[in-house]
């Protein structure tokens, strides 16, 4: 992954906390950093899932399979084959993996 160099100003006793506590400071720093990204993104998705868009209630309450078959049948031609679909399973640090069988 390439990098970039940033510049950060932080209070000088969490930089000693950090250097006591980590022998990689930018190591350290980056995974606090996706941490916290990662802690966001969960706290949109939830923010989100508590108050759905309106069209997503209209689908929700329909059921998928309903709202599937209301769908103009000439748009939905050979945009889905499911024989070529495989199970996959989300895995933090590695994204989206087929599970171990």
């Amino acid at each position: 992954m390439p990098l970039s160099r940033v510049t950060v100003t932080l209070p000088e006793e969490l930089v000693a906390e950090i250097d006591r506590s980590a022998p990689n400071r930018s190591r350290f720093v980056a995974e606090a950093v996706t941490r916290e990204l990662a802690r966001r993104r969960r706290a949109a998705l939830c923010a989100s899932l508590a108050s759905p868009h309106p069209e997503s209630l209209v689908v929700a309450e329909a059921g998928v399979a309903e709202w599937g078959r209301s769908l103009p049948t000439e748009d939905a031609e050979g945009l889905l084959d499911p024989s070529e679909g495989r199970r996959v399973a989300w895995v933090d640090g590695r994204g989206w993996t087929e599970p171990e069988r």
